[in-house]
Order: C-alpha cells, then structure tokens, then sequence
C-alpha cells in the first residue's frame, strides 16, 4: 500500500462521517504455541499465539480482509460463524464445502463485506477439532451515531467459553475414528481461555472481570467449546438478555442463560451489589445419557476497591440434566420486530423439508473396540461424505461426480423417531445435496431420534439467518404443531439446538447463491457425519448470483 493510499485509509477511520463504510485489515497467522493449562503444557495451534485468538472489531456495511498465513503441519481454514457472506461464498472458510484448505506454508485472504448485521458472532477453524483452540469473536458495531436499542452500556466485555483438553484433541478424536467409539471427553472447561483452580490444580488460575460499582456491562458471550452445551451464570446478578447470534431480541432478565458450540448471547449485567468479588460459572448442559465433562468452569467478577483477601460470593450451577431452565431460556428469545428490525418471517412456503438428526451404527471390520462396527452420524440417514474438491468450486465450475442433488427431503424409512428404534440402525453414504432456487422459502423441521441414545443438536446453517418458529418433545406432528407456531416475532438465528428427543421447526428465505453448509455444531457428530449442503442457484438478477472465486483461492 502507498503512502497516500495509507494517509487515505487512516483519514477514513478517522472521520467516518464522510464514508459510509471501512475496510479492515487483519492478518491471521497460525502458529504453534507452547501452552500450560491444568498444571500440564502442550503444543496448540492457535492464530497469533493467542487463545483465545483476537478478537475481529468491525462495523456493519465494512468490508473485512483478513489475510490467513499457515505456518503450522496441518491445513487450515477459517470459518467466519454467522457472517452471511452474501455473494462470497468463497471466504465462508468450511473445508471441501467453499474452498480447499490453506496448505502449510500458503495463504489465504478472506473478503467479505459484512451487510445487515451487527452484534456478536465469532469465527473458529473449520477443519479437523482445529477449532478447539483457534477461535476468537467477532464484534459488528452499529453503523456510526446508530444506538443499540436498550440503553447503552458503560463497557462491552468478550468472554468466550470454551473446552480444554490435556492430551492433543487431533490425537483425541484420530484414537476415536480408529475405534469407532466415542471420544475421551475434555479435562476442563474454560471461560476466556481459563479454567479457574480446580481440586487436582489448585494454583490454575481464572479469568477475572473488574466492574465498578453503579456502571452497567455488556457481555459479548460466545461458546467456542467443541461438543458441550453450557449453562452460563454469575452469583448474586441478574443478567439482561438483548441479543443471540448478532439479532436483537426482546430484553428479558434472567439468572442462567444456556448456550450451544456455535452461538452467541449479548447480556447486560448491573454492577449493583455490594463491593466483593462473585462467582462466575459455566458448567454442562446434557439431558440425555451421556458422558460430558462435568467440571464447572470458573472466574470472579470483581468489583474495585475489593481487598485481595475477600472472600468470593459463590453460586450453585443447574443440574447437568436441568431442562427445563434451558426451555425457559430458550422460550423467552422474541425476536425484537421493531419498525427498525423486523422480523421478516416468511409467510408462504416452498419447500417443505422434514429432516430427522441423530446416531447410527454401520460396519467397521478394523474397529476391534467397537466390535466390528463404529458409531456415525446422519440427517434423514445419509452420513454425509466429505468431498475432496470443494462442493463450490464443483458447481461454480460445473465439475461432475464431486455431488449429486438427490439429498432426500424427507426420511427414507419412516418409524417412531422417539421411540422404539428400527430394526436396522445402519445409514447410507453420501456427498448429497439439496437444491434450492434462488429466492425459494423454506421451512424446515428438525427431528431429532432416539437411535443409540436421544441428544440435544445444535444444528448450524451457513450463509443464514433462519426464523425459529416452533419446537416441540416427542415426533412432530405435521397436521396439529403447526397450529402453535410463531409467524410473528420468533427468534432469529443461526445455530438452534434440537431439543433431546423432539424436534424444531425454521423458517428461511434462499437469497444468497451458493453452496452452504449445515451441521451439528457438535464437533463429534459433524465428524461422525452429521451435516449436509444446500445448493442454491443463481437468480437473475444483476446482484442475485455468486461472484467468482478470488485470483488466491487456495488449491486442493
């Protein structure tokens, strides 16, 4: 860049009122970094040397170039999580879905304008369980002199959960593959990167959050963590919810929120207690019998002026199996629908699409733990196959025999979804895809089965935001759930949790051409083969179509 382009640029952030929008530069480079948690040091992969990574500030209309170097032995891509990517299908990072992933020593620009959106999101590595420790926020500020609509707050504070493990997580879930069986579950879970003490490593230090008394705080809350839903609360405050997954919502106060790997939740938390220091818990949400990593994860709000040697006020976390905080969590999210931010629901339907989410069992004569077989994943029983040329790079270039179209849009075999479970619990696979024309409506019910054992999914949709219409236990039923679902004012999102043994229903509208991957956000049952793509084509109008691939789009 030249000295005037440079001055230009700096005047530009400068004095925005001039300029209706940015463009900003950052530089990924991924590297190995010597890191002690639990009283034990390991080698991770981590952007910058960080971990959590840094934190990506932008304001809705910029332009965001963020160029990614790999400097470590595996290959790499990065997943902007929620960003629409209108148009730019190209940066949108999964691998072998958008693009072939950056091979060590080459590098990628990811160049995406961020439209219609602020609030939180985060991006994390989308390729093996890298994401386990490469992730970091996303931060879209309103457009300039645009207020939050709930009053503003005395300052904004990332904090980012996530699961620690003391072995390499490659080494994890390879040792899984090889089994067929599950993989060891995390050593701890962190919030900001750390753990806080804990019995076998009392010296484990925590995350601390200075506030002052009478100011008010936002907390930008993000899970990061790989396969662990969390409950999230702070002794002795009342946390105001205003946002999940970059949408306002109507405010509502509550102790506990949970929050799914993949989601975002904005609250607002009153410094109006007495000065000392509280305790901040996430802990696991799992209503279903299976093994979680049950160690809370702690840090200290801490007011100024508190002496060192003052005691903390302490909280009790949920029960693991505590549903029905999560449902009354999760039945309180309105969207705003304010003249400024309507909740454009559609209203009619195009496709129709019954999907069932769950487990499986197929063969694996060289799995000896697991007997011969291994356990998979599916979405209405395909276990989805990953490609080895992008499913964007195929379409956009009309490469035959990557995909086909034939994703199936309702289950092949129809049974009693929550209940006894068929004789045969074998999938099909495939690299299947369901296509969409361009500005088609969708709703799109989420049915999640009892097969091996009924779990909560969050689902994650790339490339969308989706409207959360309705959600119901047990198997839905297409001729009376429809009756109660909310076309008016239901949360929008992109990342929704399948309740354990029912189902979710969404809404979307297909105006973004390309190919966009959905996937439990789960990183084992993404692995195991939960996830698929919609493909949707070109409109015809002058911005309705894909635009081509950057002249550095990495090569497979």
């Amino acid at each position: 860049m030249n000295t005037w382009v440079r001055i230009l640029v700096h005047v530009a952030l400068l004095f925005p009122v001039f300029v209706h929008s940015a463009v900003r530069h950052y530089k990924f480079d991924v590297v190995m970094k010597n890191t002690t948690r639990l009283c034990s040091s390991k080698p991770i992969v981590t952007v910058n040397g960080e971990f959590p990574g840094p934190t990506l500030y932008a304001r809705e209309d910029d332009t965001v170039l963020v160029k990614v170097v790999n400097h470590v032995n595996y290959n790499v891509s990065i997943h902007w999580h929620g960003i629409r990517q209108l148009r730019t299908g190209w940066a949108d990072g999964p691998a072998y879905i958008t693009q072939c992933p950056i091979q060590t020593g080459q590098s990628y620009v990811y160049n995406f304008t961020i439209t219609g959106q602020r609030g939180t999101l985060l991006w994390h590595a989308h390729i093996l369980w890298l994401r386990s420790t490469v992730h970091g926020a996303i931060v879209i500020l309103p457009k300039r002199d645009v207020p939050y609509p709930f009053p503003k707050p005395d300052d904004e504070v990332v904090v980012v959960l996530g699961e620690w493990w003391k072995s390499d997580t490659e080494a994890v879930i390879n040792e899984a593959l090889k089994s067929g069986l599950a993989p060891n579950i995390s050593d701890a879970h962190t919030i900001n990167g750390h753990p806080g003490p804990i019995s076998n490593c009392p010296s484990q230090g925590g995350f601390t959050l200075p506030v002052e008394n009478g100011k008010t705080y936002m907390l930008r809350l993000i899970n990061a963590a790989l396969n662990e839903e969390l409950f999230f609360k702070i002794a002795g405050h009342k946390l105001t919810v205003v946002e999940v997954d970059a949408t306002y919502v109507k405010p509502f106060e509550t102790d506990t929120i949970v929050i799914a790997p993949g989601q975002t939740t904005n609250v607002l938390v009153s410094a109006d207690q007495n000065s000392g220091k509280y305790m901040v818990a996430a802990s696991p949400f799992m209503d279903s019998p299976i093994a979680v990593d049950n160690l809370t994860a702690t840090a200290t709000l801490q007011y100024s002026g508190t002496l060192a040697n003052t005691g903390t006020t302490l909280t009790t976390p949920p029960a693991q199996n505590a549903t029905p905080i999560a449902n009354n969590f999760i039945n309180s999210l309105h969207s705003l629908n304010s003249k400024k931010y309507p909740a454009l629901v559609p209203q009619t339907i195009d496709h129709n699409l019954f999907f069932t989410v769950g487990l499986g069992i197929n063969p694996c004569p060289t799995c000896k733990a697991g007997n011969g077989s291994r356990a998979v994943a599916s979405i209405n029983n395909v276990t989805f196959v990953m490609p080895t040329t992008a499913l964007l790079e195929a379409h956009f270039f009309n490469i035959s025999g990557v995909f086909t179209t034939d994703f199936p849009g309702n289950p092949p075999h129809v049974f009693n979804y929550t209940g006894t479970p068929p004789s045969s619990l074998q999938t099909t696979n495939g690299t299947k895809v369901y296509r969409l024309a361009y500005n088609s409506t969708v709703q799109l019910v989420l049915q999640d089965t009892g097969i091996i054992a009924p779990e909560n999914h969050p689902i994650h949709l790339h490339g969308y935001n989706f409207f959360a219409i309705g959600r119901g236990l047990g198997n839905y039923n297409p001729k009376t759930d429809p009756r109660n679902f909310n076309l008016v004012d239901p949360v929008e999102r992109n990342t929704i949790g399948v309740p354990s043994g029912g189902w979710v229903a969404i809404r979307f509208r297909a105006d973004n051409p390309g190919v966009w991957f959905m996937h439990c956000h789960l990183e084992i049952h993404t692995t195991w083969g939960l996830k698929m793509s919609f493909l949707v084509d070109n409109g015809k109008g002058p911005n309705q179509s894909l635009l081509p691939p950057p002249s550095d789009y990495p090569k497979c």
